[in-house]
Protein backbone atom coordinates (compact mmCIF):
# COMPACT_ATOMS: atom_id res chain seq x y z
CA UNK A 1 0.00 0.00 0.00
CA UNK A 2 1.35 3.40 -0.95
CA UNK A 3 1.96 5.95 1.84
CA UNK A 4 -0.71 8.39 0.67
CA UNK A 5 -3.29 5.63 0.40
CA UNK A 6 -2.47 4.37 3.88
CA UNK A 7 -2.68 7.90 5.27
CA UNK A 8 -6.03 8.49 3.56
CA UNK A 9 -7.43 5.20 4.91
CA UNK A 10 -6.34 5.98 8.46
CA UNK A 11 -7.56 9.57 8.33
CA UNK A 12 -10.96 8.62 6.93
CA UNK A 13 -11.27 5.83 9.50
CA UNK A 14 -10.51 8.19 12.38
CA UNK A 15 -13.03 10.71 11.06
CA UNK A 16 -15.67 7.98 10.79
CA UNK A 17 -15.05 6.80 14.36
CA UNK A 18 -15.15 10.34 15.78
CA UNK A 19 -18.38 11.12 13.94
CA UNK A 20 -19.88 7.87 15.20
CA UNK A 21 -18.89 8.74 18.78
CA UNK A 22 -20.54 12.16 18.44
CA UNK A 23 -23.65 10.51 17.03
CA UNK A 24 -23.83 7.95 19.86
CA UNK A 25 -23.04 10.44 22.65
CA UNK A 26 -25.31 13.15 21.28
CA UNK A 27 -22.73 15.91 21.59
CA UNK A 28 -23.97 19.28 20.41
CA UNK A 29 -21.90 21.36 18.01
CA UNK A 30 -22.58 24.98 17.18
CA UNK A 31 -21.10 26.63 14.08
CA UNK A 32 -21.50 30.39 13.80
CA UNK A 33 -24.56 30.33 16.05
CA UNK A 34 -26.27 27.44 14.25
CA UNK A 35 -26.63 24.04 15.90
CA UNK A 36 -25.49 21.14 13.71
CA UNK A 37 -28.00 18.27 14.08
CA UNK A 38 -26.68 15.06 15.60
CA UNK A 39 -28.09 12.97 12.74
CA UNK A 40 -25.64 14.72 10.41
CA UNK A 41 -22.81 12.96 12.23
CA UNK A 42 -24.44 9.62 11.48
CA UNK A 43 -24.45 10.47 7.79
CA UNK A 44 -20.86 11.78 7.97
CA UNK A 45 -19.73 8.59 9.74
CA UNK A 46 -21.35 6.46 7.06
CA UNK A 47 -19.78 8.46 4.23
CA UNK A 48 -16.30 8.57 5.79
CA UNK A 49 -16.42 4.88 6.69
CA UNK A 50 -17.51 3.94 3.19
CA UNK A 51 -14.73 6.03 1.64
CA UNK A 52 -12.15 4.46 3.98
CA UNK A 53 -13.33 0.96 3.10
CA UNK A 54 -13.38 1.71 -0.63
CA UNK A 55 -9.87 3.21 -0.51
CA UNK A 56 -8.53 0.23 1.43
CA UNK A 57 -10.22 -2.22 -0.92
CA UNK A 58 -8.92 -0.40 -3.99
CA UNK A 59 -5.36 -0.49 -2.64
CA UNK A 60 -5.48 -4.28 -2.23
CA UNK A 61 -5.98 -4.87 -5.98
Amino acid sequence: MKPFTATACVLLGVIAVLQLVRFAAGWEITVDGHVVPVWASGVAALVAGTLAAMTWRESRR
